[in-house]
């Protein structure tokens, strides 16, 4: 068999073995129906059972509340950051952010866009290496909601604690988190995650939505751009990904045969401590971009003394059999994303090979 390369890419990003393996066995007949899952009608009993249970899983590994409607959007997350103010964000109010860097900004870009849109707090002045104190945070009478990005992909930095928002809807972008770790959902209003990191493959975004928020959705927003089309047609009011929908299953099912999502956060903490103590230990070799307090589990974002030595490391990975570690273009330096898929022996292959370059190079 073909040796498979250490996949360190920020997304679309490592899948397990063993679901690839199960998707290539099912590609061509899918339970003995005749066909592939991709060649069937979403609106066949097959694939609204497939529909119905990868919803299920969700609900069961996440801990999701009743009260929550799963959804299987497509548009990615950049559609979900137009969308949410469209839905929610109504004349009169203001949809507040926590701007933590690159993806929240987009997120923030969007929103202005629909309307009245305030920056409720920023680690701008700290180029973004925390995520700002939210203890004392005050939100007008008129807010919509607080939007949050819980990791921020690109930058490195990921949220310890959630903030408590009482009466105002807290909107969470989970979409390089969702799954690493345990969360209390019942503290957010809405969450939504695009696949292509953690759960599956690109093409379906994930939304879990508290049902209360659709109560008055404004009448203006076209057909496809309305949460409440979706939770009425339960996410087969046009044809869904179903491919991408049927991979999220066969994740789901991993996670939940690997011991659940409190198995992936001990998991991922013990491989990426292996990759933040090769920083760590380095003398200053290596430079841990984010505050340790504030330090991803899925993004590890280092530097070099020089951008020289830096495309060395990414050249010299690469003939190493290293994909992705190559820093995101709008913010240059080393990243290495640690999904729930990517395994132990991936991450201590790396901590390894950056030992032995800091010796060569040093």
């Amino acid at each position: 068999m073909t040796k498979r390369a250490y996949n360190f890419n920020a997304g679309p990003a490592a899948l397990p073995l063993e679901v690839l393996r199960r998707a290539q066995e099912e590609f061509v007949e899918y339970q003995g129906i005749g066909m592939s899952i991709m060649e069937i009608s979403h609106r066949s009993a097959q694939y609204e059972k497939l529909n119905e249970d990868t919803q299920s899983l969700l609900k069961e590994l996440f801990s999701i509340p009743d009260g929550y409607k799963t959804l299987f959007l497509q548009g990615g997350a950049s559609t979900q950051f137009a969308m949410i103010p469209m839905n929610f964000l109504k004349a009169g109010q203001t949809a507040y952010y926590v701007h933590t860097g690159a993806w929240a900004s987009k997120a923030i870009k969007e929103a202005k866009l629909i309307g009245e849109t305030a920056i409720a707090a920023s680690s701008e002045a700290d180029n973004f290496t925390r995520i700002p104190d939210l203890s004392g945070l005050q939100l007008g009478d008129h807010a919509a909601y607080l939007h949050i990005t819980s990791n921020e992909t690109i930058g490195g930095a990921q949220f310890v604690q959630y903030p408590d928002t009482g009466s105002v809807p807290l909107i969470g972008d989970m979409s390089s988190d969702i799954l690493c770790r345990p969360v209390d959902v019942s503290k957010f209003a809405m969450i939504y995650a695009g696949a292509q990191k953690n759960l599956g493959p690109s093409g379906v975004t994930v939304v879990i939505l508290r049902e209360d928020l659709l109560q008055d959705t404004p009448k203006g927003i076209p057909t496809m751009l309305r949460y409440d089309t979706h939770t009425k047609g339960n996410s087969l009011y046009n044809t869904p990904p179903v491919y991408s929908v049927y991979m999220v299953n066969l994740v789901l099912q991993w996670i939940k045969e690997n011991g659940g999502v409190a198995a992936m956060e001990k998991r991922n903490r013990e491989k990426t401590s292996l990759i933040y103590q090769a920083i760590d230990q380095s003398g200053g070799f290596y430079r841990g971009v984010v505050q340790p307090e504030y330090r991803s589990l899925m993004n590890i974002t280092f530097r070099m003394e020089n951008e020289e030595l830096e495309k060395k490391f990414v050249k010299e990975s690469e003939q190493h059999g290293f994909v992705g570690l190559k820093g995101h273009r709008d913010v240059g330096g080393l990243r290495a994303s640690t999904y729930n898929a990517v395994s132990f022996e991936a991450c201590e292959a790396l901590a390894s090979f950056m030992a032995d370059f800091q010796k060569r190079n040093g």
